[in-house]
């Protein structure tokens, strides 16, 4: 039970302390899954972030499955699913019990501001580290920034880099002839 709880409490953290999403949370997942805790190794890890970014649903919660499922299967799924989502519920629960009332007061819209840099700053430190432990070394980190462009500017819509990744990848892998 120990270990159910250990992994449980580290994505309880995460979800917890982590401001704007799946990918703000990429680095913090990477810090205690990778680093800290020894869970996985660090292409597993990247390999593990492909693999949720693809699967329906928001990536941290799909990795924590992922990442708990390697761990103990599915009681190792249910216990660090349970922990990256749970903080989210509590806090929206609460927020939504007190929202109206807040919502319109000066200092609630200037935290929202504030939070926005920060959040930003997040994904991108994501995007820099996963670039950095991508496979295609370099300039790596230059496809997202053109994707993101390309998404922001021309309006591309994202599916069609999804669909282009997914290509791509298997492409790759069958030249290399699936090896790693």
């Amino acid at each position: 039970m120990k270990k159910y709880l250990e992994m449980f409490s580290v994505f309880f953290k995460i979800g917890a302390f982590t401001i704007g999403g799946g990918y703000a949370m990429v680095p913090l997942i990477e810090a205690e899954v990778v680093d800290k805790k020894k869970w996985i190794e660090k292409d597993e890890f990247v390999d593990t972030l492909a693999l949720a970014q693809s699967s329906p649903g928001p990536i941290a919660v799909n990795t924590a499955v992922f990442v708990g499922f390697k761990m103990d299967r599915y009681k190792g799924a249910f216990f660090t699913t349970l922990g990256a989502v749970l903080p989210s519920f509590l806090i929206i629960l609460a927020i939504a019990m007190f929202f109206r009332e807040i919502k319109d007061l000066e200092a609630v819209e200037s935290a929202f501001k504030a939070i926005r840099p920060a959040v930003v700053a997040l994904i991108a430190t994501s995007v820099i580290s996963l670039s950095k432990n991508s496979k295609l070394k370099g300039k790596a980190f230059i496809i997202p920034i053109a994707v993101a462009a390309c998404v922001t500017f021309l309006k591309i819509t994202p599916i069609i880099f999804i669909i282009l990744a997914a290509v791509g990848g298997n492409l790759y892998m069958a030249k290399k002839g699936g090896k790693k």
